[in-house]
């Protein structure tokens, strides 16, 4: 109800300085009687203080029952005083009604208005007795004012209970759009936690592996091979200063290295390369001629789907052939790694790798698919251009 009266109470309190001034000069003009005059024009300044001072803060700040009906009553005292001195003060009445329906509830606002109302009709009989000039005049007028006062009580007090239900509703919509922003940020968290999780996965885990396997391999050439052992060392070297740009790619949120550098086909070149070194296992590289653009997110998720494929390759197939492409197909563009190593079942997989391969592709509407075997396995990874 206070947001109602705060838009529109500079209406009614209009209404009721008009009825107020008006009452007032009515009166003054119509009634004779000084004593009369002065106690009207008393009770109608006495109400208007009443409503300016106290009156209009109860029930802009919704102010509790007691207090209400304390008001309420007050009002009802001072209109009985001022008709009771010159029936010429019913006019204070279009101030009056209002004020009762928006201080009480319809039922007691409505006996309280229909009280007031009969209070012309009363005035003019204590005055004037039953035989005054304007009792015929007042008695239909008061009937008609009475279901007037009910049904426009009736409408003011369903455009409040309008106003209190939109703001609910404002309060509700406001409660659920900060809802809405915390899970959504709750959510882009979630998701840049596994965006992290991934490109962790993706490369500096898989670096790392490669140098746990290669300073195994210096462990054991050391003494039998140095030439081998010093090839493998610098390999190592190669690969940790490749993580280490990887790690500063991340934190700075930049594209991954090897993209930054070059092409895409350059890019999984040296993935394919790099297995050939580290495991002496032959890799065949194939591109198509004309690969459509893809644009930097999909370039990351093909280098990302390579490094997977071939890690997976150098740490469980034990092959002894592996071919990496990349073709163009019906608008997208095809990364196959195929190796003859000893297969597994997809369906089981456990890691992160194949997971976070899917995620990658779905979030650029690609898919991926793998197909294993004993003979070996085979991971297509589609990215639409």
């Amino acid at each position: 109800m206070k947001d109602a009266w705060d838009r529109f109470n500079w209406l009614w309190e209009i209404l009721f300085a008009v009825a107020y001034l008006a009452t007032t000069v009515l009166v003054l003009l119509d009634e004779r009687d000084p004593v009369r005059t002065a106690a009207a024009v008393g009770a109608l300044t006495a109400l208007a203080l009443t409503y300016l001072l106290w009156g209009r803060r109860i029930v802009r700040d919704d102010g509790h029952l007691r207090r209400r009906w304390t008001l309420a009553l007050v009002v009802v005292a001072l209109v009985a005083a001022a008709m009771l001195a010159t029936t010429t003060t019913s006019f204070i009445l279009f101030m009056v009604c209002p004020l009762l329906f928006t201080t009480l509830d319809f039922r007691p606002a409505a006996v309280l208005n229909t009280a007031v109302i009969l209070m012309s009709p009363a005035s003019s009989i204590v005055n004037n007795g039953l035989r005054g000039p304007t009792l015929h005049i007042l008695l239909p007028m008061t009937a008609i004012l009475v279901v007037f006062g009910v049904l426009s009580g009736k409408f003011i007090l369903h455009v409040v209970e309008e106003s209190r239900g939109r703001a609910d509703l404002i309060t509700r919509l406001e409660e659920s759009q900060a809802e809405v922003a915390r899970l959504s940020r709750e959510a882009g968290t979630a998701a840049e936690r596994e965006r992290l999780a991934r490109e962790i996965h993706d490369t500096l885990a898989q670096g790392f592996t490669s140098i746990v396997t290669l300073a195994q391999a210096i462990e054991s050439e050391l003494d039998s091979d140095p030439a081998a052992a010093r090839r493998h060392a610098e390999l190592a070297t190669r690969t940790a200063r490749d993580n280490l740009t990887e790690a500063r790619a991340m934190v700075a949120a930049l594209a991954p290295a090897d993209l930054a550098a070059g092409s895409l086909v350059d890019a999984v070149r040296r993935q394919a390369d790099r297995l050939a070194e580290e495991t002496g296992v032959p890799v065949e590289y194939e591109v198509d001629d004309a690969l459509p653009p893809i644009g930097m997110a999909g370039e990351v998720v093909l280098l990302r789907g390579a490094q997977e494929a071939l890690n997976n390759v150098r740490r469980h197939a034990a092959a002894s052939a592996v071919s990496v492409r990349l073709s163009a197909v019906d608008g997208s563009v095809r990364l196959s790694v195929r190796d003859d190593g000893a297969g597994f079942d997809p369906d089981h997989a456990t890691g992160f790798g194949l997971r976070g391969m899917r995620s990658r592709a779905e979030q650029v509407g690609g898919r991926l698919s793998v197909r294993s075997s004993p003979s070996g396995t085979e991971l297509t990874l589609e990215v639409p251009a």
